[in-house]
This record gives structure tokens, sequence and C-alpha cells, in this order.
């Protein structure tokens, strides 16, 4: 079975007001630090963006958000990989995580049993963290039926499939940024462990 890594850009990043793909943590675009992470465990990467930003990535792999599915939020992401690649796996990992490593991403796979349809990280608030997840090609007919009866939410679909909970080792790694204040309060916090 193919596993495909999506590094999910296509957000419009409102609360940060810059598109958070493009923050630097390590040096290099969020976005690309995402593909390296993804790259030692999938079969391909891709970035996943919409139709906006498909100029601002033209040196790489891309899945723009399909025109069918443009403003339904998250979703549009995961219905475009699926119409796509059919029979592929689909490992997302959004641009907004600076603390996830290809390491965590390979505990969470190996906590997956094998008749899954559907995985993610689940945090303290007892939520799911849709993009940091896995989704067999299976979840794609119910993920296409969602969207037929307009129901969007990626939560709500990893809570009626009851999705496989993956608690990672540190909180850290789901860690979202999505402020100025937050991404100066990371990066000085990366900084200060760098110097250790």
């Amino acid at each position: 079975m193919a596993l495909y890594g999506l590094a999910v850009c296509g957000g419009k990043s409102l609360r940060m007001g810059s598109d958070k793909s493009q923050l630097q943590y390590f040096g290099i675009p969020q976005a690309d630090r995402v593909l390296n992470i993804l790259s030692p465990i999938c079969d391909d990467v891709f970035l996943s963006c919409n139709s906006m930003q498909s100029a601002v990535f033209k040196n790489h792999k891309i899945l723009a958000d399909l025109p069918e599915y443009e403003d339904i939020g998250p979703m549009a992401a995961l219905l475009s990989a699926f119409k796509t690649y059919p029979n592929a796996d689909f490992l997302i990992a959004g641009c907004d995580y600076p603390y996830i490593t290809t390491e965590v991403f390979q505990d969470f796979l190996s906590s997956v049993p094998k008749q899954s349809v559907a995985a993610a990280f689940y945090n303290a608030d007892g939520k799911y963290e849709p993009f940091l997840a896995w989704y067999a090609k299976e979840a794609a007919p119910l993920l296409f039926d969602r969207f037929k009866n307009n129901h969007y939410s990626l939560q709500h679909f990893l809570r009626e499939v009851n999705a496989e909970k993956y608690i990672p080792k540190s909180e850290k790694v789901m860690l979202s940024v999505d402020t100025p204040e937050v991404y100066e309060q990371v990066k000085a916090a990366l900084n200060v462990d760098n110097e250790i």
C-alpha cells in the first residue's frame, strides 16, 4: 500500500497575517521542513495548497485544492488528495507545528492498528489534531459522502469513525503556531534550546 505524505499549507492564515508555510524556525520555510520530515517515511510527498498559492510553490510537487472543494476548509486538502490518488493512504502534517519530527511520526505510524480507517494525534482537551493524522484509502468514500451531505469537519469525521488516538510523549509537538505572538515565543524558545 502506497503511503503519501501531505504537507498542508492551504489555510488562509488570517490570525497570523502572513503565510504560515513560509515562516522559518530552522533556517528554511516551514513548508520545506515538513516535506523533509515526511520524506523518509513516505513513498512520495506533496505540498497541499490552495489555488492562490500554486505560484509560490512552483518548484515543488504540489497538490492544489481541486475547484469543486475550494472554500470548504481543511477537508479540501484531503478530498483533493484522495480524488487524485485514490489508492494511497495519506499521512498529513500541517505546516503550523514547529516541534514535529520524523521520529514522532514514525512512532505514531507504528502505533496504528492495521485495520484502522484513520488515526490522529489527540490532545489534552479531548480533541483530535486532523492535520497530524493518517487516513487510510478506506476513509475516502466516507469523506466523499460527508462532502455530499455538506459535513466538512474533519474533527467530526475522526470522532464518528472512532479514529485511533495517539498521545505523543511530549504535548509540545501538537503546539500550533497561529499568531505572530506565538511565533515569536517559539522562535525564542528554539534559540534557547539550540544554544544549550
